[in-house]
């Protein structure tokens, strides 16, 4: 009996887990967990994103654990998991998401694009990456091994906006079955925007465009600032009602900020409400990267189209600047702040002003990149109702081009 016991008990280690079939996987992605958690805490790299998802990411590959699973023995231990839990209840509803949004239109200021509202251009313009990205999932999808249809691609191509929950809520109603490996993405490479984008942005430029000085911001009043959350959610209620989860949700957020008059409802999403979430959204997207189901082509085919989105956004961004410049230099804009035009806030507005401070010590772009920071955020929330509204009617024509496409591949 005893023997037995200790038999069982042996069976159930971890050791006995990764000594099993696929048991190297799970070590691989424990590691990866690992090396998330360094490049948080050594590094700095939004130490608030990767340690859960780096935590997340080694507690789902503990064998036996079970804790973003469901243990089959029906033990002591039976049941879903208390992460399984949590994924289920906030990503795959998509309410996280929406809850986020909410906070970060909270802890939002849209005086820097109210003040100057041609930055809402570069915001546009970096959401370039996702249509390309889009395109070239349909075109790696001929490459064995990968299957991605027009949802999924969509939900690819979303990545190229850095912005995590928007494309975390565009997958759970395209293509759920790759959401694990589509916010893994989405969040490592927001994380990794202190990396990924200087080298683009000192490519495209030359040093005298890094060192344009731009005017000053105008005031904005609180008038003004209180009616553009309504003035946006009415537009994207009339013209894109797909996209009013998302716009409504940040802008409800904005204007409890703006309007002073329920600052303890407004401090709770900015903290409260926004640090909760962000544990258990971090817990779950980490919970994702099991190995059974990162370790494939097809993950890998995401992480390689999302980084090419994600690096065109910023291009997208710093040539229009590069052109906003050539076109009206009575009133100079560094093309620097178009980088800022994906949905990171606030770091990629630090990361603009960051390589402009590297040429010129005195210049300062922070407040003229927060424009295009957060009309990148509208602009990714447009682009998915955007993607909402019209990928479920082109999928029959796009699976009807498939076969006249294979003849060229």
């Amino acid at each position: 009996m005893i023997k037995q016991a200790l038999l069982q008990l042996w069976g159930t280690t971890g050791l006995v887990g990764f000594l099993s079939e696929g048991g190297w996987g799970n070590a691989v992605m424990i590691l990866v967990g690992f090396l998330l958690l360094y490049l948080a805490i050594k590094k700095g790299f939004e130490p608030l994103l990767l340690i859960p998802i780096g935590f997340g990411c080694i507690l789902a590959n503990i064998p036996f654990a079970y804790i973003a699973g469901v243990d089959p023995s029906g033990g002591l231990g039976g049941g879903a998991g208390f992460i399984k839990i949590l994924y289920e209840a906030g990503v795959e509803s998509g309410l996280f998401p929406i809850l986020i949004f909410m906070g970060v239109g909270a802890m939002t200021d849209f005086g820097p694009l109210i003040a100057n509202p041609k930055t809402l251009l570069l915001g546009a313009a970096a959401q370039f990456g996702i249509f390309v990205a889009l395109i070239g999932a349909l075109v790696i999808s001929f490459i064995p091994g990968i299957n991605f249809d027009l949802h999924a691609a969509a939900s690819i191509g979303i990545i190229g906006g850095a912005d995590g929950p928007t494309a975390i809520y565009v997958t759970t109603r395209l293509a759920p079955d790759l959401l694990g490996s589509i916010a893994v993405a989405a969040y490592s490479y927001m994380a990794l925007v202190p990396i990924i984008q200087p080298p683009i942005m000192r490519l495209l430029t030359t040093k005298e465009e890094r060192l344009i000085k731009m005017e000053q911001l105008r005031p904005v009043s609180k008038m003004e600032k209180i009616l553009f959350p309504l003035s946006v959610l009415t537009i994207c209620a009339i013209l894109l009602p797909s996209a009013t989860p998302l716009i409504g949700a940040l802008m409800f957020g904005n204007l409890a900020k703006e309007v002073g008059v329920i600052n303890r409802l407004s401090d709770t999403m900015q903290n409260a409400l926004m640090n909760t979430v962000t544990i258990f959204l971090g817990l779950s997207v980490g919970s994702k990267m099991q190995a059974e189901k990162f370790l494939n082509l097809e993950t890998l085919g995401i992480l390689a189209l999302g980084l090419i989105a994600f690096a065109l956004g910023t291009a997208g961004g710093v040539l229009i600047g590069k052109l906003m410049n050539k076109l009206d230099p009575k009133h100079p804009t560094n093309p620097l702040i178009g980088s800022a035009g994906v949905s990171a806030v606030p770091m990629a507005a630090r990361v603009s002003s960051k390589v402009g401070q590297e040429a010129d010590p005195q210049n300062f772009l922070l407040m003229h990149a927060m424009g295009p920071n957060v009309a990148g955020v509208i602009g990714s929330a447009v682009v998915a109702g955007v993607l909402l509204a019209v990928v479920p009617f082109m999928e029959p024509l796009v699976n009807g081009l498939r076969p006249a496409l294979a003849m060229f591949m």
